[in-house]
């Protein structure tokens, strides 16, 4: 693996252009996206099975929820904002990210996962997002033995050529349907409704969320940043650029698309950080065929819970 100095930040893909790298090509990487089972579709936005043969693989993971993921090939680190580096473990939990996350990895690189929803990472960990958030941990400490137990076996498997990818996630997402407990009713009616207030403009005023939640504003501040892992405001900001990236993503933009994203910044070169801080690249990269993961984790059928 490339020896970056522990003075590096690298945060985008311009960092990685800096200092004399680039992304893996969309060319070498495959992904397969498998919806989630109607029993956990308040829980997980997406199953995946991730493969790349590369003797190293760069890529960017948006900012996001959680993730629960199996590495049953490849080892390297998640390289944060603030200089820490995690490494991957086989059977991993990735906290909620802030801001978009690079990785660079020894390969082969194979990842089986599930992206969770804020319903999802509450409901399965228990955890404070906002308290554990920008981590890449061993999902023992969190789940317990069993997961080590579901992860080893179908580790072990997947690498004998026993499991596909496929049978591998939806074993997962089974693993999550038993282990998840549901949220207090007013707690699951509190994300539903603080998705609809970032759904209803891509700058929503705080003072909507504030009248539509039946809570108190300090107790609103503090269970947003529970279940997204950022308090309210810096929450919007964050869907405010993916959203904007993931409409630059379209071949063509709408009239109406353009017009809402005029309004959403002060100006481009505001637009152009606040994409690369929470999607990792500039809008220039976004509709290109350099960035399979990020193309996908952006796509606007993530954002379902939006409307």
């Amino acid at each position: 693996m490339v020896d970056y100095h522990s003075t590096t930040t690298i945060q985008s893909e311009s960092d990685f252009s800096e200092a004399g790298f680039e992304l893996t090509p969309a060319s070498l990487i495959s992904i397969e996206y498998i919806a989630p089972p109607s029993a956990i579709s308040d829980y997980v936005t997406t199953l995946y099975h991730f493969r790349c043969e590369e003797a190293e693989i760069r890529d960017i993971q948006p900012a996001s929820i959680g993730h629960l993921s199996l590495f049953p090939l490849g080892r390297g680190e998640m390289l944060f904002p603030n200089g820490r580096r995690d490494s991957n473990p086989e059977i991993a939990m990735l906290t909620p990210l802030s801001t978009a996350t690079p990785i660079v990895v020894e390969g082969p690189f194979h990842v089986i996962g599930a992206a969770l929803t804020p319903q999802g990472w509450g409901a399965l960990t228990g955890l404070h997002a906002g308290e554990h958030r920008d981590r890449m941990i061993e999902a023992r400490t969190v789940l317990g033995g069993e997961v080590v137990a579901m992860g080893e076996r179908l580790n072990a498997g997947y690498r004998a050529g026993k499991f596909s990818g496929r049978e591998c996630a939806l074993e997962i997402g089974a693993f999550i349907e038993g282990r998840v407990r549901p949220l207090k009713a007013r707690h699951n009616e509190l994300i539903r409704t603080v998705n609809r207030w970032l759904g209803a403009s891509l700058n929503p005023d705080l003072a909507d969320l504030m009248a539509a939640a039946s809570y108190s504003e300090r107790q609103v501040q503090r269970l947003v940043e529970r279940y997204f892992g950022l308090p309210p405001q810096a929450l919007a900001r964050k869907y405010r650029a993916l959203r904007a990236a993931a409409w630059l993503s379209f071949p063509q933009l709408t009239p109406e698309y353009e017009a809402e994203l005029a309004d959403a910044f002060f100006d481009q070169s505001h637009m152009i950080r606040e994409i690369q801080r929470f999607a990792g690249r500039t809008p220039a990269r976004l509709s290109d065929d350099d960035s399979p993961f990020l193309n996908e984790m952006i796509d606007l059928k993530n954002f379902r819970e939006l409307g």
